[in-house]
């Protein structure tokens, strides 16, 4: 009897997944290990390879399906399967172990505030936890969950229902109260299917108009798009998928929950490219190209050491300031496939040959989409290089939870007045912009943390004594 096989954990907090491509067709063997599929995440893009060797019976499901985790993909024939020996053995379907079992609900996901609405595609997920009553029901509506468990949104132990961000989200504009979801998802996750279905049913609370409390801060339904007359066969749809939509996320949170500000200042490169010019013989020997990056980032780790603030987050959910004594710098890297944020780990601890040549692969890497999943979390500060394309300023997003962005640009002869006589020369000059949260950084601390960064860009002798 053929092998139901179900679609694996993909990656940490990581809830369903998107069918990119089907590697062995109906019919076609498959060895034990060999890839099968390939699947896309709002995190990272995967192979899954066949846990059996066999012939492939059937896909259940389609390439641009999104699939929960643990959900049937395919069936397989294995090769030289025995003789099932009872009934019930002929019907049980191969379903991984944790799914069999009972699975604990799990903790509300770490991207999710206090109100639940917390969005973040870079951090890990927190570990299950066993739900408890749901504080928003009576005694006998919790009693009644007992037994239909299936039927009802999962909480954890703060009694938070368990659902994917865009479904909060879309619970929020309906006006749909969420613990009242019925959820379909992993563990009793609600997913957008489950919003838009209770929603559209009777008794939903989008039928119901919000009283004057609710009126004042519900949100504006969402904006549907409407053709022009006569331009229908001149446009096209793709869905929001993959990495696209783990963006659209993230600058989404960002906007929501960072207070982001801006400041901008700029730095004399004169100095900087007349040393790199004297390394770079030595670094290409070592096989490494030498660019201004690693420079920009030891001087940042200075400036890190020197305000600590902008090396902190916020944790929403219980309001505490997290510090924190590494230096890890995500790199914003673009893609073919979008905007991805890989993390370069302390920094300070490495020298700067080793730290250009880690970061030229890190980035090669995301342009291949050859990253690891802990590849693309857990960063400090983050650095958005915009220079190679030619911008001259920018207003980076901030990565959240990071508690600031800079942003590097495009270095330019510029005229600039130098020396006690304003003498008027042409320089190299940089524009460095600073995002930050101003929940957490002031300011004043921010010019300061910026003004001591460039200081060091500005004096490499420096930079060579406090950073390198």
């Amino acid at each position: 009897m053929p092998k139901q096989i179900c679609l694996p954990e993909i990656a940490e907090s990581v809830v369903e997944g998107e069918i990119l491509e089907w590697y062995i067709g109906e019919g076609e063997h498959v060895d034990e290990d060999q890839p099968l599929l390939e699947v896309s995440s709002d995190k990272v893009t995967v192979e899954i390879p066949s846990p059996y060797a066999g012939t492939l019976v059937a896909h259940r499901v389609s390439v641009g399906d999104t699939v929960a985790v643990h959900a049937p993909i395919a069936d397989i024939a294995l090769d030289n399967e025995p003789e099932p020996t009872s009934e019930a053995e002929q019907a049980a379907p191969d379903v991984p172990d944790a799914a069999q079992e009972d699975a604990p609900d799990g903790d509300e996901d770490e991207d999710e505030d206090d109100d639940g609405d917390r969005l973040s595609l870079f951090k890990p997920g927190a570990e299950d936890e066993p739900a408890v009553k749901s504080p928003f029901k009576t005694d006998s509506e919790n009693d009644t969950r007992q037994t239909t468990d299936a039927a009802q949104a999962a909480t954890n132990r703060y009694g938070r229902v368990l659902a994917v961000p865009s479904a909060r989200i879309l619970a929020r504009e309906l006006g749909v109260e969420l613990h009242a979801v019925p959820g379909s998802g992993p563990n009793g996750r609600v997913r957008v299917a489950d919003v838009r279905g209770f929603a559209e049913g009777p008794g939903s609370a989008a039928s119901e108009p919000p009283d004057d409390a609710a009126a004042g801060t519900a949100l504006p339904p969402p904006v549907r798009y409407v053709t022009p007359d006569g331009y229908a066969d001149r446009e096209t749809r793709t869905p929001l998928a993959g990495v696209r939509r783990a963006i659209a996320r993230q600058m989404s949170a960002s906007h929501l929950y960072a207070a982001r500000t801006l400041t901008v200042d700029e730095a004399d490169m004169s100095a900087l490219a007349a040393m790199r010019t004297r390394m770079q013989p030595r670094a290409q020997a070592s096989g490494v190209r030498l660019s201004y990056l690693p420079f920009v980032f030891k001087a940042i780790v200075a400036g890190l050491r020197a305000f600590p603030m902008l090396n902190t987050s916020l944790d929403e959910q219980t309001q505490e300031i997290v510090h924190k004594a590494y230096y890890n710098l995500g790199l914003a890297v673009a893609t073919d496939a979008g905007l991805v944020v890989p993390v370069l780990r302390d920094v300070d601890q490495k020298p700067l040959l080793q730290l250009a040549r880690e970061i030229n692969e890190l980035a090669e890497g995301a342009r291949q989409n050859q990253l690891a999943p802990a590849q693309m979390k857990g960063s400090s500060f983050s650095v958005t290089n915009i220079g190679p394309i030619g911008a001259l300023m920018s207003f980076p997003i901030i990565n959240v939870p990071d508690a600031a962005i800079l942003g590097v640009h495009s270095i330019r002869k510029r005229p600039v007045v130098r020396g006690a006589d304003d003498e008027i020369v042409v320089r190299p000059m940089m524009y460095l912009s600073l995002s930050f949260d101003h929940r957490l950084v002031d300011g004043a601390e921010a010019a300061r943390f910026c003004r001591h960064v460039i200081d060091l860009l500005e004096d490499p002798d420096a930079l060579v004594l406090e950073a390198l």
